[in-house]
């Protein structure tokens, strides 16, 4: 009979749910158990992490939720990380974020996931902690979703003087098409950034 590790499925489904979290009903759904069961294998993994002094993780609740974090006694060194110049570059899936924001803005997290076709939960916080991007105001209707624009930081960024300076797209075009222009714009500014590091 298979043993199977618990722990070590809580702990990977908290890691993919990001900042975002996981409620014990979701995760008693998904590994299809109890909710006790998953509230006490959380507990239990809890402590394992406060505990072992080598593990740079550990596990909050906020909200309902469960979230994998890293442990408060790092932060100074996770901050030397963010700012860093080693760390300017940016990932391919922050730049396609970034192009879609830069052409599309204001626009939701929502909208952008459906034009990527993924979430974008982390692009999202490398973009503000880099402020290329930041909210600019809220969607109307239902749950008034944030919006998201670029900054004067994006501008300084790219070299440009104002958003009209991004490169034109046509009239009529597909997403496809948005996503293909934005890559090539963005490709050919990130080995300017490379260049200079």
């Amino acid at each position: 009979m298979e043993i199977i590790n618990w722990s070590s499925i809580l702990e990977s489904l908290l890691f993919t749910a990001g900042d975002e979290g996981l409620s014990l009903k979701q995760m008693a759904d998904v590994i299809e158990v109890e909710v006790h069961f998953v509230k006490e294998m959380i507990e239990k993994l809890q402590q394992e992490y406060d505990q072992d002094p080598n593990r740079g993780v550990t596990i909050v609740q906020l909200a309902g939720t469960y979230q994998l974090v890293t442990k408060k006694e790092n932060a100074v060194y996770l901050k030397r990380l963010v700012d860093s110049p080693n760390t300017a570059t940016l990932s391919q899936a922050a730049l396609e974020t970034l192009a879609i924001i830069a052409y599309k803005q204001p626009i939701t997290r929502a909208e952008i996931e459906e034009i990527r076709g993924v979430k974008t939960e982390r692009p999202l916080q490398t973009l503000t902690a880099k402020a290329l991007i930041k909210e600019v105001g809220r969607a109307e209707g239902t749950g008034r979703a944030y919006l998201y624009g670029t900054t004067k930081e994006f501008l300084d960024y790219f070299g440009l003087r104002n958003i009209e300076e991004l490169p034109p797209l046509p009239e009529k075009v597909n997403e496809e098409f948005v996503q293909a222009e934005a890559d090539l714009f963005f490709e050919r500014f990130q080995e300017t950034i490379d260049s200079e590091v």
